[in-house]
């Protein structure tokens, strides 16, 4: 027995008071406790989680019968998704010790709270990416007081440069007659005139010899400002007290001033129709469209241009009970007709002449439409597309047909418009193509073909079928203007590209940057004067003719 205790005295034991195992501690054996286990993470969720965003991207990203922009906004929807998966799945799914669960959501949602103090979304790009800038930023305050005077000694001397008197050129079709540009810009490469900060808006130059016209926000005032082409010193300014601003839209007025003899007229995004003197910027009239057409301005904002047409000047307000579109006397400011019941499109009205008649067409929210210029009434209409915006001006390519196109995956349209025996129009379509999907850039006609940005990539399309004869070349969603045989592109990336587009090939030239930020703006081509314009800055860039 004595053996047997000196044993057990011998044996280690579980301690009494903390149960856990204590060797040469003697006393009586208790039941001891069962050891901790951690648990391990559990990692098949967040791999389930992650596998399956970088699954439901790839699907989209290679959808090509989606337009690029919805894949954009569908991809980013996934990713979103994602995280929020991960997130979820780490709170409440992952096994980990609750301290560092609490630890990493709330820094998650911490490090989300500072980015979204530190930046704001400055609009988007033509992809509907969103664009980021510091909060601190702010617009140029508005001055309208602080203008230099014009006189004599201080303007430039009248030149033969031709005018670019209002939205994408003296004809409203983004083409120049007259002037031949020097292709060879290593020889004579552009150079900037002068380049200065600018109001944001989408709105384009108006040019008439020394003086450039265009619309710009600064504050809580739209202002019309005239510039002196050759230096960009401000002569004058217009403000009224109104500001157009969407996160998706952007701030500021989108149409381009008219100006015609001593007169400039401009609409402003929320419906201000102003007739300004040239020579000041003294206002002779003004109107608000939305209280004449009762009516309001569209989801971007109004964007047409207003027309100038005998002695009239015309603009789509978007109106119901015969008031789409407006004409104005344009000395007194009277309404002079009213015709139409179209809600209003961003496309600007212009002239047109189909089989023999002068018409005013107008790219309206349901379709397009044309009016007798002599009263308004409604000549022709034709429904289309599917609830996307209309922008991109129509282009006639024919005594009888006109095109037109949009972008959001829809695609053109090439009409055949005529009288019947009894004088009513027919409207047949000759073919529909989803060849060129010209978003908000503006596009031409030159030798049967058609050239324009589909969804961003420059593409040649054949104007007999609608055919796609060739796509290449990201340019983003700028502008064009056709000069002979080249043309002028202005990149979204602010990049001015000299092209000479043929069926063959974009046949790309030259490439200079102007701008480093997004550019929507339609450029302005006065002789070897190109003003250039974004929603940051504003450019003057001589551009070399042949034989100068």
């Amino acid at each position: 027995m004595l053996a047997s205790r000196a044993g057990l005295a011998q044996s280690p034991v579980y301690g009494l008071r903390s149960g856990r195992f204590n060797p040469g501690v003697s006393g009586n054996l208790p039941n001891p406790e069962p050891p901790i286990l951690r648990r391990r993470i559990r990692w098949w969720p967040a791999v389930l989680v992650f596998v399956a965003t970088g699954v439901a991207v790839a699907v989209i990203r290679g959808r090509s019968d989606l337009p690029f922009q919805s894949r954009n906004l569908n991809s980013m929807v996934a990713v979103i998704l994602g995280v929020a998966g991960l997130w979820l799945w780490w709170l409440l799914a992952s096994r980990a010790a609750w301290r560092w669960r609490f630890a990493v959501c709330g820094g998650a949602l911490v490090v989300v709270g500072l980015l979204a103090a530190t930046f704001r979304i400055r609009g988007v790009s033509g992809d509907l990416l969103p664009i980021l800038e510091p909060r601190w930023t702010r617009e140029p305050v508005s001055n309208v007081e602080r203008v230099v005077s014009p006189t004599d000694e201080t303007l430039p001397p009248a030149s033969d440069r031709p005018d670019f008197p209002q939205f994408l050129g003296p004809n409203r079709n983004c083409v120049i007659e007259g002037v031949t540009l020097d292709p060879d810009w290593t020889a004579h490469p552009p150079v900037v005139l002068w380049r200065q900060p600018i109001g944001a808006a989408w709105s384009g130059f108006a040019v008439v010899g020394n003086r450039a016209v265009t619309q710009e926000q600064r504050g809580e005032e739209e202002l019309v400002t005239c510039y002196d082409v050759a230096t960009g010193r401000r002569l004058w300014g217009h403000a009224d007290p109104a500001r157009f601003d969407t996160t998706i839209a952007g701030v500021g007025p989108r149409a381009t001033p008219t100006i015609v003899s001593n007169r400039v007229f401009t609409l402003g995004a929320t419906g201000w129709l102003n007739c300004l003197e040239l020579e000041n910027g003294k206002s002779v009239w003004q109107r608000q469209i939305t209280g004449d057409a009762e009516s309001k301005a569209p989801g971007w904002g109004f964007a047409g241009s207003p027309l100038w047409l005998d002695r009239r000047i015309i603009v789509s307000a978007g109106g119901r009970q015969d008031h789409s579109l407006l004409a104005y006397d344009a000395a007194t400011g009277e309404m002079v007709w009213h015709g139409g019941s179209d809600s209003a499109g961003y496309s600007s009205p212009f002239v047109a002449e189909l089989d023999g008649t002068t018409q005013i067409l107008s790219f309206n929210g349901p379709g397009i439409a044309a009016h007798a210029p002599e009263d308004g009434r409604v000549l022709w209409q034709y429904p289309w597309g599917r609830g996307q915006p209309h922008v991109a001006e129509p282009v006639i390519v024919g005594p009888d047909r006109v095109v037109f196109s949009s972008g959001y995956g829809v695609g053109a349209e090439l009409l055949q418009v005529r009288p019947d025996a009894q004088g009513e129009w027919q409207v047949e379509s000759l073919w529909q193509s989803r060849a060129l999907k010209a978003k908000f850039a503006n596009f031409i006609a030159k030798e049967g073909y058609l050239y324009g940005l589909d969804d961003g990539i420059l593409a040649c399309v054949d104007l007999a079928d609608g055919r796609r004869v060739w796509k290449e070349g990201r340019y983003g969603h700028g502008q064009m203007l056709r000069v002979g045989e080249h043309v002028l592109l202005t990149a979204e990336n602010g990049e001015l590209i000299l092209l000479a587009p043929t069926p063959e090939g974009p046949n790309e030239r030259q490439r200079f940057k102007v701008f480093s930020d997004k550019t929507w703006n339609p450029p302005a081509l006065s002789g070897d004067l190109l003003l250039l314009r974004n929603d940051q800055e504003a450019a003057c860039v001589r551009v070399a003719l042949a034989g100068a």
